[in-house]
């Protein structure tokens, strides 16, 4: 199984990306060794994630995800947590 997902970092921006684990992937984040983004806004939280059922369709919705303003990320993590 592959994820989508946001996390927020310290600085209360947010990064997307994908993986296969996401508590390995949190954990690489935190620890400074995840994307170069986050090194520096640590620490991350996971905020949202998607199952998607092969890496093509989470790098998909990974790009789609990057690509909605802040706002409408902000309402996908509200909603998620609903």
């Amino acid at each position: 199984m592959f994820f989508a997902y946001l996390v927020r970092c310290a600085d209360g921006t947010l990064y997307g990306g994908y993986t296969t684990d996401l508590q390995k992937r949190l954990a690489a984040h935190n620890s400074g060794k995840g994307a170069k983004y986050t090194r520096s806004r640590l620490p991350v939280e996971l905020v949202w994630w998607e199952e998607c059922p092969t890496k093509e369709a989470a790098m998909s919705r990974e790009w789609q995800v990057k690509h909605l303003t802040r706002e409408q990320k902000l309402a996908l993590i509200a909603e998620f947590h609903k």
